[in-house]
């Protein structure tokens, strides 16, 4: 138990977090998973892995520690080159737009990469190659001929993506040839039930090929020790469980090479026509992308990637815990010289209104448009999706919800405390700090607090718990708001002039730790605020060490919102977007029925159809479904029964031109002989519409032919 017990809470957190400082790493390197550059980033990548990973990165650097915060865009493997295909571009193409993309929206939502690459670039395909021959020299991969699958049509064997299938775990017939997205299984390609090339469409045959391979059953033993002992108090469940399951399954080896023309070329006698797994390559990006920085900056890379005293910690999905976790570690161990991560703290997934993120679907929440309809406020949605982080399970983003956070937290807590600070201080002392008399108990109670919240939320943050830490600092600003409701400033400043003086400066010391603390999180916040304050002067260990982080007499500046309320207009327009593509996947699943049987001309010359007007509408009794009209045909006015009535309403459908079949023999429904048949198809939605003649000068009774 910590000496400190006999504290209260906030203060046991800031002690003991005091002591636990005097052993911390001061040097890290943090990775962000390297986003894959076939398509932008939307709100399941920043919540499962770059806001959290960019938390924790500018908090090291708030408390002074030596960060590398690495990523870059992953280039390689076989949905670029399918993408490529399809849209008639070289994959160079693709992966150049999407990279541009891609970086401007991390810059636009502040994570702050201390450097972003590529793996298209020269030093990665030059570190990659390296890496590869190094293992290969000590005969760290095993060579083996294989049997692949082949499409004799395209001529060239099939990587994984290229493979579709039904899963033979969970029957998805959509499965991948290295993956099934339905239940997350890792498959090989030939695993497949009913396999098909996703160029031809063809069914691919078995054809010899030699590649190496990563024996990861040789790391089996390294693994158990380093992770299942090692690491079993400190790593999140989620990811312990998911690899523990690996190990005990038995590790297999993998292959590291592949038959395709897109990639960084095997450096050895044999890779013609070969390149590096993109599940090879891509983790080294975070070493290629080291270097780059490094080469820029005057550093040694090597410090940040082969010191025993340096801290590596990577942030992934769920999706890439086998690679962060099991391979790449396995590779690292086998190269010899470098460090293993200290923590994986992968996420799990979020998903959207309820339903899995997919971007094929356009079931997302796409970076660069949330900019366009929520102009300036990234950090509303940072905030949201850190209160509302998968971190131990998948966990559901809803507008509704992200409206929730926006209007009662950051507005009327934290925006609501702030404002009520500045605009007291300019309307009482002009903007000029007051200077204090002696503290009440109920003052120094809460400057003790204060001085402890850097303690809790860096307790909170340094085991990945940024959901938690981020409802810690909205609790400071309860604080601050709850400090002004009961000693009620604009009550005594008529009545006791010294008293309020005290009052207002506590509550700038309050406002004024907010704004460093709240760096981490809300970042774009944090520097509007400091600019309000006219204050940029403290630092996250000031918040805990200093009496005073704003002096009396200190000049604020003027009142401005943090943020603004959003209005149910607003999050109707993003729901109807939805429910656009909901429409949209409806439509493009909805199967165009089967030619019917061939029939004769003299067959289609006895249909007889009319134009038509509906002249009235009325709904059948005890019917759901049923409309009963009376149409002109041109001919006679007759009464036709038609099942439109979920559809349209009888107002709807008065004076509407329509197609009528008129030799139709009579039936009686309901009671009702209805005369015909009105022609009705659906649109992409699954809506009926009419089959109508809407040109005019078209009258009612002339034959269609």
């Amino acid at each position: 138990m910590c000496k400190y017990a006999f504290l209260n809470p906030l203060y046991i957190a800031y002690f003991c977090s005091l002591k636990k400082h005097e052993n911390m790493s001061k040097r890290y390197t943090i990775t962000a998973a390297l986003p894959y550059t076939n398509g932008p980033i939307h709100i399941g990548h920043l919540a499962g892995v770059y806001v959290p990973a960019d938390i924790y990165a500018r908090y090291l650097r708030l408390t002074g520690n030596d960060v590398a915060f690495i990523c870059g865009s992953d280039e390689h493997g076989v949905p670029i080159t399918i993408k490529a295909k399809k849209e008639g571009v070289t994959p160079q193409d693709i992966v150049d737009k999407y990279h541009a993309i891609i970086k401007q929206s991390f810059e636009d939502f502040g994570i702050t990469f201390d450097n972003y690459s590529r793996t298209t670039a020269k030093i990665h395909h030059d570190t990659a190659q390296e890496f590869f021959k190094t293992l290969y020299d000590k005969n760290e991969f095993v060579e083996e001929v294989t049997e692949q699958l082949y499409d004799a049509e395209a001529n060239q064997f099939l990587a994984d993506r290229f493979v579709t299938g039904t899963c033979p775990k969970c029957g998805n017939e959509e499965a991948y040839g290295d993956q099934c997205e339905n239940c997350g299984s890792s498959l090989n390609a030939t695993d497949l039930i009913n396999p098909k090339s996703a160029i031809t469409g063809n069914v691919p045959s078995l054809k010899e090929t030699k590649h190496w391979f990563l024996p990861l059953n040789k790391h089996e033993d390294f693994l158990r020790e380093w992770i299942l002992k090692g690491h079993k108090k400190d790593w999140k469940p989620n990811v312990y469980g998911q690899v523990k399951s690996w190990i005990d399954d038995g590790l297999r080896p993998r292959a590291v090479t592949r038959d395709l023309d897109w990639g960084i070329p095997v450096p050895v006698e044999g890779g013609e026509g070969k390149v590096l797994y993109v599940w090879f390559d891509a983790p080294i990006g975070y070493i290629s992308s080291t270097k780059e920085w490094a080469a820029r900056e005057g550093k040694n890379w090597e410090d940040y990637w082969k010191d025993k005293d340096t801290k590596l910690v990577h942030f992934i999905g769920k999706d890439n815990i086998v690679f962060h976790c099991i391979i790449f570690p396995s590779m690292l161990k086998a190269e010899g010289s470098y460090i293993l991560p200290d923590n994986v703290p992968a996420n799990e997934f979020l998903n959207l209104e309820g339903q899995k993120l997919s971007t094929s679907k356009n079931w997302a929440v796409w970076l660069p448009d949330y900019l366009i309809d929520f102009p300036n406020q990234q950090d509303v949605l940072r905030y949201a999706l850190t209160a509302n982080a998968p971190e131990s399970k998948d966990n559901d983003f809803t507008w509704k919800d992200f409206q929730a956070r926006n209007n009662n937290e950051l507005v009327a807590i934290f925006g609501n405390f702030i404002n009520r600070v500045v605009v007291l201080t300019n309307k009482y002392y002009d903007g000029i700090i007051p200077e204090p008399s002696d503290y009440s108990t109920i003052d120094e109670e809460t400057l003790a607090a204060v001085k402890a919240y850097p303690a809790v939320i860096s307790s909170s943050i340094e085991r990945y718990r940024f959901r938690e830490a981020s409802q810690e600092l909205m609790n400071l600003a309860r604080l601050g708001n709850k400090y002004l409701a009961d000693e009620e400033p604009w009550k005594t400043f008529k009545t006791d002039e010294a008293r309020t003086k005290t009052v207002m400066f506590v509550a700038l010391q309050i406002a004024s730790a907010l704004a460093v603390l709240s760096e981490p999180f809300l970042p774009f916040t944090s520097t509007k605020l400091k600019g309000i304050l006219n204050s940029n002067d403290n630092g996250w260990e000031d918040v805990s060490t200093k009496d005073i982080l704003i002096q009396a007499s200190h000049q604020i500046g003027k009142g401005e919102l943090l943020f603004s309320k959003i209005e149910d207009s607003e999050i109707q327009i993003q729901l109807d977007k939805l429910e656009a593509s909901k429409k949209a996947n409806e439509a493009e699943k909805k199967v165009t029925e089967p030619q019917k049987d061939e029939i004769t001309f003299d067959d289609f010359t006895k249909l007889d159809l009319r134009v038509g007007t509906i002249l009235e509408a009325e709904k059948m009794p005890k019917t759901k479904k049923l409309l009963v009209l009376k149409v002109d045909t041109g001919i006679d006015t007759r009464t036709i029964v038609s099942g439109i009535a979920e559809s349209f309403s009888p107002e709807d459908v008065i004076g509407k031109r329509v197609t009528v079949l008129v030799n139709l023999a009579p039936r009686a429904l309901r009671g009702v002989e209805s005369q015909g048949m009105i022609l009705m198809t659906e649109d992409e939605g699954g809506n009926l519409v009419f089959v109508n003649p809407d040109i005019d000068g078209v009258k009612n009774g002339l034959q269609i032919s």
